[in-house]
C-alpha cells in the first residue's frame, strides 16, 4: 500500500502506449488554467490511478520554466489524489490521467493548488457519471 501523500514510480503515467492512448482516445475536459485528459483502463494497472503532468513548450521556451510548471503540478496533485485514489479504490476502476497547464504565465503554486481539487472533483464526477451509464 502507498503512503498517504506519496507520488511514487507506480502512480506515474510512463508508458509511451498508454499515454498515446490517453491523448487519441481519451476524455478532456478544462479547470483553467488545467486541462486534463483522462481514460478509464480496462487492463488491470499496477496502481488504481497513473496520472502524468506537463507543459507546451509553446508557452514556455525555457526548460527551467517548464519544469517548474511540472513541479508544481506534481505537488498540487500529490497533495490532492486521495479523493481519487479512494474512489477508484472502492469502485475497482484503473484510470489514465495526464494534466496539462495551458495558460502562458508562470502560476503561483497557490492557483495550482486551488484548482487541482476542482479538476479531480470534476474528474470523480465523470468517471461516476460513465460507471452509471454503463450500468
Amino acid at each position: 500500500m502507498a503512503k498517504q501523500f506519496s507520488y511514487g514510480k507506480e502512480e506515474k503515467l510512463k508508458s509511451r502506449k498508454l499515454t498515446e492512448q490517453l491523448f487519441s482516445k481519451g476524455k478532456t475536459f478544462t479547470v483553467f488554467p488545467l486541462k486534463v485528459f483522462y481514460m478509464p483502463v480496462k487492463e488491470e494497472l499496477d496502481f488504481p490511478v497513473k496520472a502524468g503532468v506537463g507543459t507546451g513548450s509553446r508557452n514556455f521556451k525555457k526548460a527551467a520554466d517548464r519544469n517548474r510548471v511540472k513541479r508544481l503540478l506534481r505537488e498540487a496533485y500529490r497533495t490532492e489524489k486521495n479523493a481519487l485514489t479512494d474512489y477508484a479504490r472502492a469502485n475497482q476502476k484503473h484510470v489514465a490521467i495526464f494534466f496539462l497547464y495551458i495558460d502562458k504565465v508562470l502560476p503561483e503554486y497557490t492557483l495550482i493548488k486551488s484548482k487541482m481539487p476542482l479538476a479531480i472533483g470534476k474528474l470523480i464526477k465523470q468517471l461516476h457519471e460513465v460507471a452509471v451509464a454503463n450500468t
